[in-house]
């Protein structure tokens, strides 16, 4: 049975290759996701990608816990959400946190992920390369 791998787009992520494209890309979710499952199936994984603006939502989606691993882009979340850190600490699956942005040369309060020490690892600064860098460590940790 292939592993399976969750990946959790947090808020505004919906508005990728029209938001800020100077500072995110001009992909969209739509297309960084169709990469990611072909990538997904080369590595012979079991891929879901989810999207949520919604606090409450994804923190649902964390706990339903039917996943081998997380890969997480919590946006705007990472900075403020101890709830979701709770989460993820209190389901216990390898969590990779992600950023298209890097974040620590970004404002003074994006510096601080509330996410990082409950997470496995954490890729930022390579815009959608960061989620097939951690796609790739995903593969590994799920062995």
């Amino acid at each position: 049975m292939p592993k399976r791998v969750l990946v959790i787009h947090g808020p505004n992520l919906n508005l990728l290759g029209r938001r800020q494209p100077g500072l995110y890309g001009s992909k969209t979710l739509e297309e960084i996701d169709q990469a990611l499952k072909g990538l997904a199936q080369e590595l012979g994984l079991e891929l879901q990608c989810w999207q949520s603006n919604s606090e409450a939502q994804i923190l649902e989606r964390i706990q339903r816990a039917d996943y081998d691993v997380l890969i997480i882009n919590p946006a705007a979340y990472t900075h403020t959400s101890v709830a979701l850190r709770d989460a993820v600490e209190a389901v216990g699956k390898p969590t990779i946190e992600v950023h298209l942005s890097n974040i620590y040369a970004r404002e003074e309060f994006r510096h601080r992920s509330l996410l990082a020490p409950v997470a496995r690892g954490q890729i930022s600064g390579f815009g959608p390369l960061s989620y097939t860098l951690a796609l790739k460590a995903a593969a590994e940790l799920a062995d």
